[in-house]
């Protein structure tokens, strides 16, 4: 019941609704005790009131959003308990008291005080709002960039402004309470000087060196370093802000460029939410910024997804642009039609290729690379159980998606029968539940499905534990606990002086990053990962949401995987280990194959989970693994071949698109025939002649930096 009343308030624990109903009865409880009257009640509900709002705040609660919905904010809480303390007054038969009128008085003042508090509060973030955000990028010594004023005057600015009335209802209280004047006069003087100090304070940060330099300036200094840094290959990304992981993906491949890497980012929501890089990150939310920013020396555009956005950098003519995606599968968006848009679109196997021709989408065959997929090079290859352990199984379903689809996912349908049947396998094996962190945000039932697969896992967890037959190594255990809390520690320790960043304006400033402390937090993270596997026992099933640890982590320790129709199946080819995949839509195992690609060597489930013994059998007898050299063929396929690595692949497949970019500014500009050869080391090349003639996205010598629109 309680549960329910939580998803129904949209409220993130029982502690938060409590606190919501008991601000809900407050207020009540303060008109009752107004109307009495009674001192002490009044101060009682009062106190309750606060207090409740403060914790609602301080947790960020959804409600707290609602509440102004429906005309009850923030400002409308805090006055009506202040006219109930009026009320108390008056039904005290003291309205003929100076304190009566004292106190009328201040809160009419500290009322004025609040329109120009926010409008202080809101000049401040407009101008501290760079109109490019960067990181890694050095501004600081091309513009002054001021700091940020005190995150005390800022953060939670209306509920701090508003609770400093809290000065003036105490005194008024103690006041009624002991009929003595001067609690109340103290109160109603502390509350007025501290809200007019709170304004002031905020005055000297909307004037002179201390507001952040324009526009303007900004861009010209963006444009400065450009013209310095003379980035080479663009890793271009649009999207809302659950979607950063797309381009998360992909920073240690930009990272790895032989040629130098830049990050173009279009929402800021996506920059809050990136993963630490060492390579340098522009945000331009404006399209107008965008097409007037000098990128001339760019020759290779990388797009991870297919966004509307996109057009404001397709335009560009002297760069070549690829379509490099997010993820391999045969779902519908790996052939999107928007990706004839590109002049080439990069797969890592054939497979990929296969799927553009057969959707005959737009997609010339000619226009398609096999590059590999660089991210995958973390997963290990299987060698077998290793002895004394018993077999891991992951179960990685993907989430339901938008349109409804029964195959998208096998949580709903399946997925607490593959969890029953793997929990009671005999000989047993280990369950690692990992769902996909967008389970539950558009289906309920599959939301419900997750909680009660959640429960099953932690139920069958409990039961291995007090079995006889499984024995952990508590001096291990502890030991890896004990290295696990020192890591967090450390990365805790270097994460806070990294996020340590201020405003936007600030970051921009501060945002480059400490090449060792990134090296050192990637040794830790491995570290972490080693020790976490170690903190408990290897029988012990487990559920593991949230970042770490991460998907591929729990591939390498897994032996079997159960999953759905996602990039994560392609993924898991990578490892060669066996694999089951759920037919949640009921195609049948020939049709099912024939239309998703990535499952011809897997074990087909329906979604009842009776074919799941085949997939056991494989894991605990390599001799009875029958489809152990179509899982071979199938990864090549997929994936592409293992030599050369997939970064080789990749960086060859951007020099080869440079010089085509090369190839065709030159002949655009009389400097060479259209289909020239230009190699690498092109005298014209190597003095930098095309960044000196090429055209750019700004027309040369434009002095107000118009774009160029043909």
């Amino acid at each position: 019941m309680i549960s329910t009343a939580i998803r129904v308030a949209r409220v993130g624990s029982a502690a938060e609704l409590a606190a919501a109903a008991l601000m809900m009865l407050g207020f009540p409880c303060l008109m009752l005790a107004a109307l009495l009257p009674s001192v002490a009640a009044f101060a009682a509900a009062a106190a309750v009131t606060y207090l409740a709002d403060h914790y609602l705040h301080r947790r960020g609660s959804y409600l707290i959003n609602r509440l102004s919905k429906v005309r009850a904010g923030l400002s409308i809480r805090f006055l009506i308990r202040q006219l109930l303390l009026v009320l108390l007054l008056a039904r005290l038969e003291l309205s003929d008291s100076l304190v009566f009128y004292a106190a009328i008085a201040c809160f009419l003042a500290f009322y004025g005080f609040q329109a120009p508090h926010g409008a202080l509060i809101t000049l401040i973030r407009l101008r501290r709002k760079m109109p490019v955000a960067t990181r890694n990028v050095d501004l600081a010594s091309r513009i002054r960039i001021p700091d940020a004023p005190p995150r005390r005057l800022l953060s939670r600015s209306a509920e701090k402004m508003l609770h400093l009335d809290l000065a003036a209802v105490v005194g008024v209280l103690v006041t009624a309470a002991t009929d003595n004047n001067v609690y109340g006069f103290v109160g109603i003087g502390l509350t007025v000087a501290l809200g007019f100090g709170y304004v002031a304070a905020l005055v000297p940060y909307v004037r002179g060196r201390k507001i952040p330099p324009n526009a303007e300036k900004v861009l010209a200094a963006v444009d400065d370093w450009l013209s310095e840094y003379r980035p080479e290959t663009v890793l271009y990304f649009s999207g809302s802000k659950d979607s950063a992981y797309q381009v998360n993906m992909w920073l240690e491949t930009m990272e790895q460029l032989d040629t130098r890497p830049l990050i173009i980012l279009r929402e800021r929501a996506i920059l809050d939410r990136m993963a630490p890089t060492t390579v340098p990150v522009v945000c331009v939310p404006g399209g107008v910024h965008l097409m007037n920013m000098d990128l001339s020396t760019v020759r290779v555009a990388l797009y991870a997804a297919n966004v509307g956005k996109n057009i404001h950098m397709l335009r560009v003519p002297t760069m070549k642009h690829v379509f490099i995606g997010h993820g391999d599968s045969d779902k519908l968006a790996s052939v999107n039609p928007f990706s004839k848009a590109y002049d080439e679109v990069w797969t890592a196997g054939r497979a990929g290729r296969d799927r553009y021709a057969i959707a005959d989408v737009g997609v010339r065959d000619d226009d398609i690379v096999e590059v590999g997929r660089p991210q995958l090079a973390p997963i290990q290859s299987w060698q077998g159980v290793p002895e004394g352990r018993i077999p891991t199984v992951l179960y990685a379903p993907t989430w339901e998606g938008w349109d409804g689809n029964p195959g998208n996912t096998s949580i709903v349908l399946a997925g607490e029968n593959i969890v029953n049947k793997l929990v009671k396998a005999d000989p047993p094996v280990r369950v690692l539940y990992k769902p996909h962190p967008f389970t539950g945000t558009v289906s309920a039932e599959a939301g419900a499905a997750h909680r009660r697969i959640t429960a099953l896992v932690e139920k069958a967890g409990a039961e291995r534990a007090a079995d006889s037959r499984f024995t952990a190594d508590a001096a291990g255990q502890t030991q890896a606990k004990a290295e696990l809390a020192r890591i967090e520690a450390r990365l805790a320790e270097l994460s806070g002086a990294a996020a340590d960043k201020g405003d936007e304006a600030e970051a921009t400033r501060d945002g480059v990053a400490d090449v060792e402390r990134h090296e050192e937090v990637a040794r830790l993270r491995g570290a972490w990962n080693e020790a976490y596997w170690r903190s408990f026992g290897s029988f012990e099933h487990r559920v593991i949401t949230g970042a770490e640890p991460r998907l591929y982590d729990c591939f390498n320790v897994s032996d079997a995987m159960v999953s759905d129709i996602s990039s994560v199946v392609s993924d898991f080819i990578a490892s060669g280990k066996p694999y089951a995949v759920t037919d949640s839509a009921e195609l049948g195992v020939e049709e099912f194959k024939r239309q998703n690609t990535a499952v011809r060597a897997a074990v087909i489930l329906s979604n009842s989970a009776a074919e799941l013994g085949d997939l056991l059998i494989a894991v605990a007898d390599s001799d009875a693994d029958a489809q152990a050299a179509d899982r071979r063929e199938l990864k090549q396929y997929l994936l592409g071949p293992d030599e050369p690595a997939s970064i080789d692949q990749f960086n060859a497949a951007v020099r080869d698109l440079a010089r085509k970019a090369e190839t065709r500014n030159l002949g655009q500009e009389g400097g060479a025939p259209v289909g020239a050869d230009l190699s690498s080391d092109s005298e014209l090349v190597a003095d930098g002649g095309l960044a000196n003639v090429l055209p750019g996205q700004r027309v040369t010598g434009d002095t107000d930096g118009a774009a160029i629109t043909g």
